[in-house]
């Protein structure tokens, strides 16, 4: 019997895109399940991931949300999209042939946006560099549901929980970068301007990389406003 599949999508007042998300995933194969964990959408998030998968209802925060989604799923190999970011056709295969290899334990796309502009293309050139601590969780990544636990799921953190959970994940061994691209929102990139936003981005993570405390950093970067 092949694998099954989760994919947990941590959501937030996200009933304007995630369809799209959904859909991505709902129409491909092998087997696989959808989980939605739900921070407390005040919106029609959940009546819409409703009609797609299981919605489970967590504390707010994309690491407490993944860990609450991954707690309730069934499959082997987990899956971790965000809300507003499409999924390859072929990826869920892709996933399930990677890690088919038993000495993979996990992995992650590529990134590209749904906005074509020169700074965007720039950023996403560096998801073409195998480098874990620039691999932030936009780029879908997977690992066996063994692995997560035996590494005690995301680490609870306001933010960049996905850079430690793959700098874990990379020193443990076995992490692989795929060529399939994964296509995220540039909402944020709209909203506040390419160059501002990527400027903020950049911004965190420097000071997160040099030590700085992730509940101060989260402060610049609001989950779930938008």
């Amino acid at each position: 019997m092949e694998p099954l599949i989760s994919v947990i999508i941590p959501a937030l007042n996200e009933a304007a895109g995630i369809e799209n998300t959904l859909r991505s995933v709902s129409r491909q194969t092998p087997e696989h399940e959808i989980i939605v964990a739900d921070g407390g959408s005040l919106d029609k998030t959940a009546a819409i991931a409703s009609r797609y998968g299981r919605v489970v209802q967590a504390p707010r925060g994309r690491s407490r949300q993944m860990n609450a989604g991954a707690a309730q799923a069934r499959g082997d190999i987990l899956l971790f999209l965000h809300a507003d970011t499409l999924l390859p056709p072929g990826g869920l295969e892709k996933v399930r042939s990677t890690l088919s290899d038993p000495a993979l334990a996990g992995g992650a796309f590529r990134l590209r946006f749904d906005r074509n502009t020169p700074l965007l293309r720039f950023y996403t050139w560096f998801t073409h560099l195998h480098a874990p601590r620039i691999c932030f969780g936009d780029r879908g990544c997977f690992v066996r549901r063994s692995v997560f636990e035996e590494l005690g799921g995301y680490p609870d953190l306001p933010i960049f929980e996905d850079i430690e959970l793959v700098r874990k994940l990379h020193e443990r061994g076995g992490f692989v970068f795929l060529k399939k691209c994964v296509t995220s929102s540039a909402r944020r990139f709209r909203e506040r301007g390419p160059f501002l936003q990527q400027l903020r981005n950049t911004y965190l993570w420097i000071r997160y990389v040099i030590g700085a405390d992730p509940n101060t950093l989260a402060n610049w970067y609001p989950y779930g406003k938008k």
